[in-house]
Parts: C-alpha cells; structure tokens; sequence
C-alpha cells in the first residue's frame, strides 16, 4: 500500500473566528504541509503580502482562470472572488504532505466533490454570534458594512456545521489549538479508496 498518500484538512468558519491564529499555533507540530494560499480579487489589507496570505489579480486575471478551468474551488464572498488554484495542490498530495485549506462553505463542497476520500474537514468558530462580532469590531479591519455583511454570512455558514466531520469552538485559543493539532494528525490517517482496494486485492492473493 502507498503510505505516502497525501490527505487535505479542510477548515472552514466566519471570519473572525480565528482561523488563521489556529493554523499558526499548529503549523510546526503537524508535519509535512502545505498552506493552500487562495487567490482572490479583493484589495490587499495593510500588513499583507502578495503569495503569503494571498495571490491578488484582477477581475479579469480571475475570469481567465476560471475559463481554463484552473481551479480546485472558487466563489464569491462580499462581492469578491476567492479560488484556489489545482497544481501545486495536486503536487502537494503526490509528494504525500498534508494540504491545509482555509475556505468557506461553498469551497468545502468543492473540495469534497474532488477530493472527498482523503479529506477531513473542520468548522471553527467562536462560542456565540455576540463573541463573533465583538473580535470583529475590536480588529479594525473592517467598515461597519463589511462587518454586517460578515455577520449576516456568519449565520448562513453556521446552519451548515452539520456537513463538517468536526466542530471546534475557539473559546479558549491553547485548547482549540490542541483540539486542532490531534484532528491534524488523524486526517493524515485517512487512505484513498484506491489504495485501500489494492491492499485488498493484494490481501487476498494468498
């Protein structure tokens, strides 16, 4: 059997729920990985740069990519689009990492559809709405319209926790994070159906 068979960690949640404060606590204890950086077409925010937290292109740049079939997933979130790009997804597994996507709901399902034999998906997110749009308010961000409009999300994308293999709640951010680091692990145990069909076969032929 392949034991170098890649597997991907789907984490998903409302903005401000501490997603990527998560995947920085656990990023050194989880192995060989890949962080699938999204492109998107939104502004970049002071402190970011281009290829760390995202690819930013034009409208049209994205439209093109989309024509080519270029992505895993992509969707529209406040009037941008996000996407995440196939190759170096698809080189990550064969070189049998760990590939982490941080996206939403609509990009779960893609992912799902694709990938769906070695892949665990999460949804984080925090105790309640009113502790969602407290962080929301205190990062400065964000206009008042972006924040409603990602609290308005923020409801839609919880009614859906049901589609998610876990649930972490980052009330407290050391135990998210060591709730996260052990479903991390476990997701590199899951093995493609392929492979479990050969060691099948293969056990059998005695």
């Amino acid at each position: 059997m392949n034991t170098k068979s890649g597997a991907v960690l789907v984490l998903s949640g409302p903005s401000g729920a501490g997603k990527s404060s998560l995947i920085n606590k656990i990023i050194d204890d989880i192995g060989d990985c890949y962080f699938s950086i999204s492109t998107t077409t939104r502004p970049m925010r002071q402190g970011e740069k281009e290829g760390v937290h995202y690819h930013f292109v034009t409208h049209e740049e994205f439209v093109k990519d989309i024509e080519e079939d270029h992505f895993l997933e992509y969707a529209t979130v406040h009037g941008n689009y996000y996407g995440t790009s196939l190759k170096p997804v698809r080189d990550a597994l064969h070189d049998g990492k760990l590939v982490l996507f941080d996206i939403d709901v609509q990009g779960n399902d893609a992912v799902k559809n694709r990938l769906g034999d070695i892949t665990t998906s999460v949804f984080i997110t925090t105790p309640s709405l009113s502790e969602l749009q407290r962080r929301l308010q205190s990062r400065s961000t964000d206009s008042q319209e972006v924040i409603e409009k990602r609290i308005k999300m923020s409801r839609k994308e919880v009614q859906r926790i049901s589609e998610y293999d876990y649930l972490v709640i980052n009330d407290n951010l050391d135990e998210a994070a060591e709730v996260l680091r052990l479903i991390a692990k476990a997701a590199r145990m899951k093995i493609p159906s392929t492979d479990i069909n050969q060691f099948v076969q293969e056990w059998e032929d005695i």
